[in-house]
């Protein structure tokens, strides 16, 4: 017998029959003697339909009543589920997170998981119950009702998996597993049957919306299996890892595991900033202090000392704020400087641990860019990863070149 945390997403509880099939598939596991939590978000469209009746009553409505009405979306799936799996004779109880015991701080929206009660929990596993707990929400230290962000179902499965000890925790969504790139945009991707959490840590950083990205940095802290599986078909999916140890592995890791890409990126560029020390931080800490994450950023090397370009890019929702920020405070600042952006730009990266062994990853991406025509912009590397960015428009015809050159479509497998 063993315990396992089952997360479905919006499109997995999407309508009364789905949510039936969601039951069905809960049941069997059951059935095969295991003990099942079950973690549901809201059924597709939901959220949205919920921020925009906000938006109809108030344009700037609090943190804290936008939580206390979204909340309401998983409500609504986890009684509908526990109906139809009592429909199906399996006893189930729902939760809402606050229910269950799910602690988080106060930060409304974006609240974090401080710990989780699982005493009430056991005690129905215990007896036989399915638990179906709703996602995405949890309460904080005054009682109010806290939500962890768009995507945050999935961190609430893999929380509850580490505080209750799961034996894997299965993340069920409208894909059966992690592909090597998207296959919407490469139809030659494949499914990968194995891959790390600092892989796909990158990849969820990178771009890939298959998981969340404080879903898997949960997995990794607290050493929680994590598979990604089809909610509509069955299959082995995807089974995230923790990297080998042996060092004996690492020949045989494949070059690249994956190719992120993304085009919601804006960069900004200042020309002819003071080349002196404290530059960087006098342009990046209005910017942060705006609560804007700053993603690549380059310097360059000024000509006898005197002026510099800083270019750095931030998510394409924040552009306009940044423009207005670097207008408005930074440049009278610093006592002048031009200011250049474009938000029609796109960060391809390609990411794989057995970088780590093998050299010339960049050289070899560069030079198929470079015959596809493509222009680099900007260039950032980490140990096990390579991004570059691009023209937005060029986006898509450098992933599939770049899926062929390192020989990661269908075909070049199949032929090996």
């Amino acid at each position: 017998m063993a315990l396992y945390v089952q997360k479905f997403g919006g499109t997995s509880v999407g309508s009364v029959e789905r949510i039936k099939a969601v039951a069905d598939k809960v049941k069997r596991f059951r059935d095969e003697g295991h003990q099942v939590v079950v973690v549901v978000s809201a059924m597709s469209g939901e959220t949205n339909r919920l921020i925009e009746l906000a938006g109809q009553i108030n344009d700037e409505p609090t943190p804290r009543e936008m939580d206390m009405l979204v909340s309401t979306g998983e409500q609504v799936t986890i009684s509908l589920l526990a109906m139809a799996l009592q429909k199906l004779g399996v006893p189930a109880t729902s939760y809402t997170g606050a229910q269950v015991g799910i602690q988080t701080d106060s930060a409304h929206t974006k609240a974090r998981i401080q710990r989780i009660e699982t005493d009430e929990l056991r005690e129905d596993l215990d007896e036989g119950k399915v638990v179906v707990v709703a996602g995405f929400q949890g309460v904080d230290e005054e009682g109010n009702i806290t939500t962890l962000g768009r995507g945050g179902s999935d961190t609430t499965g893999v929380a509850l998996a580490a505080a209750l000890k799961a034996d894997e925790c299965q993340i069920y969504t409208d894909v059966d597993g992690v592909y090597t790139t998207d296959p919407r945009v490469c139809s030659k991707a494949q499914r990968l049957e194995t891959i790390t959490v600092e892989e796909m840590l990158e990849l969820a950083s990178l771009g890939s919306k298959v998981l969340q990205i404080r879903a898997v940095e949960f997995a990794g802290k607290y050493n929680v299996p994590l598979r990604v599986l089809s909610s509509f078909e069955d299959g082995p999916g995807t089974l995230i890892v923790a990297e080998s140890d042996e060092e004996e592995d690492s020949m045989e890791e494949p070059l690249i595991s994956g190719i992120a890409f993304t085009a919601n990126e804006a960069k900004l560029t200042l020309l002819n900033t003071p080349d002196v020390p404290g530059v960087a931080s006098r342009i990046l800490g209005p910017i942060a202090d705006a609560n804007i994450e700053v993603d690549m950023i380059v310097q360059n090397v000024a000509p006898a000392g005197d002026y510099t370009d800083f270019t750095f890019t931030v998510a394409k929702g924040d552009y306009k704020q940044t423009m207005k920020i670097l207008k408005d405070q930074v440049i009278p600042d610093l006592g002048g400087g031009e200011l250049r952006g474009d938000d029609n730009i796109a960060k391809v990266s390609l990411v794989g641990v057995g970088m780590r062994s093998h050299a010339g990853v960049a050289s070899k991406m560069f030079r198929v860019l470079a015959e596809e025509n493509i222009n680099i912009r900007m260039v950032s590397t980490s140990e096990i990863k390579i991004s570059v960015v691009i023209d937005e428009k060029q986006m898509e015809l450098a992933v599939r070149a770049l899926h062929k050159a390192f020989g990661l479509d269908k075909d070049s497998v199949e032929s090996e």
